[in-house]
């Protein structure tokens, strides 16, 4: 099951953290409007954007038998991809827990979102792609896994998803999987050979491995085993937060070294329950992360929808229904109590109130630039290329 948009949609991220807020077509109850600096916007206008764990807005109904994707999209949701001015983004699917044909049918939405909207959307499957969204003025979606529940421990579907467009993919989600531990795991362990084998093979095939929901070990096995670098596509920092889902400076660094890029996310475990989380809180990774992994390693994986959260009391009930559902599968990480959002980011240009904040601090346009997109477009396009 997927955590937001797209994940609620399918049945699904606990982190692409797509929100129960876009079951609906209600609109956000959190403002969408941003005011930056013109040196903000004039860089956010010109460069590549690129948002490593996000979903478009859908028209959903998570709650039903199965899931209904219903198509075409409103003219107001396609107005809100294009005006969000987000070129690229990671879309998780196969939630936390799906079965292989669960999956496929995401899959199969998603190419037939495409065909429906071929002006509005393009599927991102080699490096050239994503420039070539930024050109057209469409959202390139880049196809990922969290879990690997869909492989079933079968080596051989690693290629089939991977011709389906599939190119990133965690090797566990929270807990204990066949190819390795993740953060959540009681029992620990790190990289299985079953793992190491698939390491092995994502790289000759071109996959890129996502180390978001990676313990210790398992980070630095495999970074160890990955002859190309790896990713962690959303994530925060141990040294702000200490969280589970929070990256320490070792990890940070090893990723680095690898010539990895980690993605900031706007998730509650940037701050301490109960507080919500602001730009402030936010800033504060963002800053710690560049100053640890160095200004060519980071760059933004929001974890959540390009629609802004939805505050009003039907979102609300809905997002309660959805941590019980995370509670009841034991997979949910601690300080799940609070919505997904980040005060002052809940908009669909929050890429580029990040950047306004980035200059503001003195960072210049050029390290701007590779966090909100350059760094991430150079590291996926060099694992990738086979």
């Amino acid at each position: 099951m997927n955590r937001r948009e797209f994940s609620c949609m399918m049945a699904g991220a606990a982190a692409a953290s797509l929100m129960p807020s876009f079951v609906t077509d209600q609109q956000p109850a959190v403002s969408t409007s941003t005011t930056v600096s013109p040196a903000a916007a004039e860089l956010y206008r010109r460069v590549l954007i690129l948002d490593c764990n996000s979903a478009p807005p859908l028209l959903v109904d998570k709650y039903s038998e199965g899931y209904e994707g219903r198509l075409p999209l409103p003219q107001s949701y396609l107005d809100m991809v294009r005006d969000s001015g987000v070129n690229v983004i990671k879309l998780s699917l196969g939630g936390y827990n799906e079965d292989f044909a669960a999956t496929v049918k995401e899959i199969a939405y998603v190419s037939r979102l495409i065909e429906v909207h071929p002006a509005d959307f393009l599927q991102v499957r080699v490096p050239a792609d994503m420039e070539r969204a930024k050109r057209e003025g469409k959202l390139g979606v880049i196809l990922s896994f969290e879990s690997v529940d869909m492989l079933e421990g079968k080596l051989e579907r690693l290629e089939l998803f991977r011709n389906f467009g599939v190119r990133v993919m965690q090797l566990s989600y929270n807990r204990k999987s066949p190819f390795a531990a993740g953060v959540m795991e009681p029992n620990g362990g790190g990289l299985t050979p079953l793992g190491r084998e698939a390491v092995e093979k994502m790289n000759v095939l071109g996959i890129a491995v996502d180390l978001s929901h990676a313990n210790a070990q398992t980070t630095a096995e495999a970074l160890a085993a990955s002859s190309r670098p790896a990713i962690m596509s959303h994530a925060g920092c141990a040294a702000v937060h200490p969280h589970p889902r929070n990256k320490t400076d070792d990890q940070l660094r090893a990723l680095a070294d690898k010539g990895g890029v980690v993605g900031i996310y706007d998730l509650p475990y940037l701050a301490a329950s109960p507080k919500q989380p602001t730009v402030e809180d936010y800033m504060a990774h963002m800053v710690h992360a560049l100053q640890v992994a160095g200004e060519e390693h980071v760059g933004v994986g929001s974890d959540v929808s390009i629609k802004p959260f939805d505050t009003s009391p039907e979102g609300m009930a809905r997002f309660a229904k959805f941590q019980a559902e995370r509670q009841k599968s034991g997979l949910a990480a601690p300080e799940e109590d609070r919505p997904h959002y980040v005060v002052g980011l809940s908009t669909p240009r929050k890429i580029e109130v990040i950047a306004d904040q980035l200059l503001k601090r003195g960072y210049s346009a050029r390290v701007t630039e590779n966090v909100i997109g350059a760094n991430f477009v150079r590291v996926l396009s060099e694992i990738w290329t086979t």
